[in-house]
């Protein structure tokens, strides 16, 4: 009798032991997923890179006769602003595409210039000003934003 309520005993601590040592393993494996799971997401999260910003406008006057003021105005990024002059749309005959062409080619010069140093365009904006509503005189605003890491 001692012998089978000794064998009955020993199935039970046998159980116990499997039983704790699944736990164990699960435990264990829970816990490797888990720094699976936080190390993947660390790996792909690099330090974000640090940008310098600077803009520059292209203002084209809208005056009949070629009266306006047309400029390329650089923000330097200290403090300061390099113009260039550009032409004016319109001339006393009326709206001159050799203009649109040269002033094209002027801000397509100063972007290859910017990029050349590093600088890349990021986003343009641009505005129509006309302080009358028949649009005879006013002003287009071309806003370029640039970016370069540091």
């Amino acid at each position: 009798m001692a012998w089978f309520v000794n064998c009955g005993h020993q199935r039970y601590i046998n159980h116990i032991n499997l039983f704790a040592m699944k736990n164990a393993f699960k435990q264990l494996f829970f816990l490797c997923l888990g720094g699976l799971l936080l190390a993947s997401v660390y790996a792909f999260n690099s330090p974000a890179p640090k940008y310098d910003y600077m803009q520059f406008t292209a203002v084209e006057s809208i005056l009949p006769g070629g009266l306006g003021r047309s400029r390329i105005l650089i923000d330097n990024g200290a403090g300061g602003t390099e113009e260039i002059k550009i032409k004016n749309l319109y001339s006393i005959v009326g709206i001159k595409m050799d203009n649109i062409h040269e002033n094209d080619k002027s801000v397509a010069s100063v972007l290859s210039n910017l990029s050349s140093e590093g600088w890349e365009l990021v986003e343009t904006s641009t505005g129509v000003q006309t302080p009358n509503n028949e649009g005879s005189t006013g002003i287009f605003c071309t806003r370029y934003i640039l970016k370069r890491e540091r």
